[in-house]
């Protein structure tokens, strides 16, 4: 029996032994468990789990139901707040979908082609119409003049048709209206756990990704999607609880969804944040990201673990940055969000796999670190060089960002970051700043933990340019081969 408490005390202390955020990152390198089918099976309704956040900005749910046929039906609810209790129009969009090959530019999506049959508009107060009407009547073509006279009393429940193949009209272009995002398509399934105490086992868990929107209003219209947007879930088989899914899913165009209430939560950073899942940036960047705020002195540390798939098993490269940042104040622009600016100072680049060694190693002399020094799973210091012109880092350089804090419905601290441009650049002016949102980094630790000597969770125990060696997390054999001494001790 005391051999018994003497192994159980032994496996605990060593699961305990690995912070929080590490494990995480170890959790998502691992896949969490994903798969990915291909071709994807998109039979059935998709809704949103919470208020969604475009480029504009534009806040939104989403309910898109796709029958066997390619034929699909999808919902655009569009409102006034960022909490999307404050309807403002909705969409009801008709076409058909055909799914072609695997994309050879976004590795694990797949590429499809779309045709739209007609898309009709339902206004839910006098402001909408008389809003969106002026926007058609302003901006469109002839055809599309007197879309709605002025002055003309607004119809509860009217729908407003703004597109018909039929008919060959098209007045959407005023909306910003665009379904490219069904040219890129990605299904991931996984199991979560169940929650309460008392149930054991695992429930299915399905997630659309559908493609980007691009940052600039102006290139939307002809943009084609490289990247994801805010996944949405299976009507039938999501996380639990999820109290948007069920009211969005019931949802129509003449009622829309109106969320719970949350609380407004105040902006605090202090603390460390780390991806929740595999994240897709547009041009083809998978990566996740690990940040640690310090609240006392407005300091910042961020690792960000670049990936050549989408699934975050095969690293490339890893960048450290650090720097400042000034005092937030609530956006004037974005509703809910806080504007800061960070500085960036300081940066570290470790190389993770031989194309990127070549690559750096053949970068001009003085642009980039120690010209032709880089050698696989060895951190190298880019301050000196003012950053590295291969990887597009300058320094020192500022960034005007946008944040938000939010508690999800299992009460746990979610930090948003605005979302970067989609043509690469860096909100380096206030006019960049964002007005949306990437994936939200869920808080692992309340307080500062030390990270600056991890660099990868494939390179453990690999020494930096420094000398010092990674911290190295026990391995499960050697905890097996210890259990195993345990049972054979008499």
């Amino acid at each position: 029996m005391v051999r018994c408490w003497w192994l159980a005390g032994l496996l605990v202390a060593c699961a305990a032994a690995e912070p929080p955020c590490r494990q995480q990152l170890r959790h998502l390198q691992d896949s969490a468990g994903i798969a990915a089918r291909l071709p994807p099976r998109l039979e059935g309704r998709w809704v949103s789990t919470g208020c969604e956040v475009r480029p504009g900005p534009e806040f939104l749910t989403r309910s898109y139901l796709f029958y066997t046929n390619r034929l699909f039906k999808a919902l655009q609810f569009y409102y006034w707040d960022p909490s999307c209790r404050d309807p403002s129009y909705s969409l009801v969009i008709k076409g058909k979908l055909r799914l072609r090959q695997a994309s050879w530019i976004t590795r694990g999506a797949t590429e499809a082609d779309y045709h739209l049959h007609k898309v009709g508009i339902v206004f839910h107060s006098q402001k909408a119409m008389r809003e969106v009407a002026s926007w058609i009547n302003r901006t469109s073509g002839e055809g599309c003049r007197g879309f709605l006279p002025p002055g003309r009393s607004w119809a509860p429940g009217a729908l407003y048709e703004v597109l018909s193949a039929k008919t060959e009209r098209d007045c959407t272009a005023a909306l910003g209206f665009a379904m490219h995002e069904l040219s890129l398509v990605r299904v991931e399934r996984h199991f979560q756990p169940l929650l309460q105490p008392q149930q054991s086992g695992s429930r299915l868990v399905e997630e659309l990704y559908l493609g980007d929107i691009h940052t600039d209003w102006g290139e939307r219209l002809h943009y084609r999607p490289t990247g994801y947007q805010r996944p949405l879930q299976s009507a039938l088989h999501h996380v639990h609880p999820c109290p948007a899914c069920g009211i969005i899913s019931r949802a129509d165009e003449h009622h829309p969804p109106v969320l719970p209430a949350r609380a407004a939560l105040p902006m605090q950073l202090s603390g460390s944040w780390v991806s929740t899942h595999c994240e897709v940036r547009p041009a083809v960047l998978f990566l996740t990201r690990y940040f640690t705020f310090h609240g006392s002195n407005h300091t910042w540390e961020g690792h960000y673990y670049h990936y050549s798939d989408p699934l975050c098993r095969q690293p490339t490269f890893t960048i450290y940055a650090s720097g400042h940042y000034s005092q937030g104040i609530p956006s004037s622009k974005v509703r809910g969000g806080t504007e800061l600016a960070f500085k960036v100072t300081q940066a570290r680049v470790t190389p993770m796999d031989q194309v990127t060694v070549v690559m750096l190693n053949s970068s001009e002399p003085g642009s980039c670190g120690l010209a032709g020094s880089w050698s696989a799973g060895v951190e190298q210091d880019i301050t000196p060089t003012n950053g590295c012109l291969a990887l597009g880092i300058k320094l020192p350089h500022t960034e005007y960002e946008l944040f938000k804090t939010e508690q999800d419905t299992q009460e746990r601290s979610l930090l948003y970051i605005g979302e970067r441009p989609t043509d690469g650049s860096s909100p380096d002016s206030p006019d960049k700043r964002p007005t949306s949102y990437q994936a939200p980094l869920i808080q692992c630790a309340a307080a500062s933990e030390e990270f600056s000597n991890y660099i990868s969770l494939k390179y453990v125990g690999r020494k930096d340019a420094n000398g010092i060696q990674a911290l190295k997390p026990l391995p499960v054999a050697f905890l097996l081969f210890i259990a195993l001494l345990f049972l054979r001790w008499d």
